[in-house]
């Protein structure tokens, strides 16, 4: 198959805006083609593209080993072309998972920890968090000379701690227990979790993101809604923005989850398993009946959000953030640094609440909390409307702190 290159290419633009491309992305595959395979091709004096000729670019233009970023962008170029040669439509790069291998005398007794993890059917998210950061400590270890259990030392693991710049808290945890499993295993007869338990570090505060009332409405006023993808996106931001849901409730949403009778919406969050009621507000189930009617493509899965490019599989977590962040950063609202993506629109909700004095038990329901501890993280934005939103305390009398029985009485013998 072969066809005129500036037509294939010219297909490929098309195919790019249709499915919402970012203006960055699509300049950067013009740039990668004029100087990549246009160029080269000029330079045989040819007009046709066919996949071979992609591939003797490749072979004569790219080198085959030590490839560097921008080597992987031009070969992604060209696969770009074939698809749309070959398909007539452009699949979604993926990428192969890292695998986090834990090998070496000390890597089996870490794999040991993690075959116990899924014993205790812990979560796959916490499982790969587990090899990742235990994966990291045996290169440590290695890189340090230490190869054998015998060889860990106190240093070791507090020079590693001291190493680690991200999710500091996070890895020592999964040290700790990694320590007290050999320990309580008698894989060890020395507990060095007693040196993790006396390490002490100090959290930074974080402030949430939130964008105000007005700037809310800008931002779900400012989506394009004319294509498929548009209405999508509306419709996950109004989940977002109206409900509070949290991308991976939006991604896993399905029609079950609908009431369209009582107009409720019915889940189990997928963070915290704990089952939530949430109103269907007219302008979201509107966007919602729009995208079904008019903007999803034809698919069996029982999501409601697919992909907009074949083979139209389920929305994932990744593409609910991607999709809201990129309606966020293409409308005119300043974000100043602020996290731009569905959390910070769940923060801009409870902010709204809290300015409208609604109780924080009723914020916390509507969030899905189970604690309304979790509930004050999102609410520190604004403390003088948390003040107002207090439940009041009646007044108590005297009489209460000195009757018989009573909580501060003081019995005499």
């Amino acid at each position: 198959m072969q066809q005129e290159i500036i037509k294939l290419i010219n297909g490929c633009l098309l195919f790019f805006n249709s499915n919402c491309y970012t203006q960055n992305r699509i300049d950067k595959y013009r740039s990668l083609w004029k100087y990549g395979i246009l160029r080269y091709m000029k330079e045989k004096n040819l007009s046709l593209y066919t996949q071979s000729l992609g591939q003797e670019y490749i072979s004569d233009c790219i080198p085959c080993d030590n490839l560097r970023h921008d080597d992987r962008e031009k070969i992604r170029s060209i696969q770009v072309l074939d698809d749309y040669l070959n398909l007539g439509y452009i699949r979604k790069c993926t990428r192969v998972p890292v695998q986090h291998t834990l090998d070496g005398e000390i890597g089996l007794k870490m794999q040991k920890l993690i075959t116990h993890l899924q014993s205790l059917r812990r979560s796959s998210v916490t499982i790969k968090d587990y090899e990742l950061y235990l994966n990291r400590f045996l290169a440590f270890l290695n890189h340090s000379g230490v190869y054998s259990m015998n060889g860990i030392k106190e240093r070791h693991i507090l020079e590693f701690l001291s190493t680690t710049e991200n999710n500091k808290i996070n890895v020592a945890s999964s040290l700790r227990v990694l320590f007290r499993f050999w320990f309580e295993s008698h894989i060890t007869d020395w507990n060095i979790e007693d040196i993790l338990r006396n390490y002490k570090w100090v959290k930074r505060e974080k402030i949430p993101s939130f964008f105000t009332t007005e700037e809310v409405r800008d931002i779900e006023e400012s989506v394009d809604k004319s294509s498929g993808v548009g209405k999508r996106n509306y419709a996950m931001l109004l989940l977002a923005s109206r409900l509070g849901l949290r991308a991976s409730d939006i991604a896993n949403l399905k029609f079950s989850n609908i009431d369209w009778d009582k107009n409720e919406i019915k889940l189990t969050q997928y963070k915290t398993s704990h089952p939530i009621i949430l109103p269907l507000l007219n302008d979201v189930g509107n966007a919602i009946i729009d995208y079904l009617k008019y903007g999803r493509f034809k698919s069996e899965s029982q999501n409601v959000f697919i992909s907009s490019r074949a083979p139209y599989v389920p929305a994932n977590k990744s593409m609910v953030c991607s999709a809201i962040r990129e309606v966020i950063s293409q409308s005119k609202v300043k974000i100043d640094g602020r996290h731009h993506g569905p959390h910070s629109l769940r923060h801009s909700l409870a902010s709204c609440l809290l300015k409208n004095e609604t109780p924080i038990y009723v914020i916390s329901e509507a969030l899905g909390h189970t604690k309304t501890d979790t509930t004050l993280t999102y609410l520190r934005i604004d403390l003088t409307s948390l003040l107002k939103c207090a439940i009041t305390v009646p007044p108590v009398s005297d009489e209460f702190y000195t009757q018989k029985g009573g909580a501060f009485y003081e019995q005499t013998f």
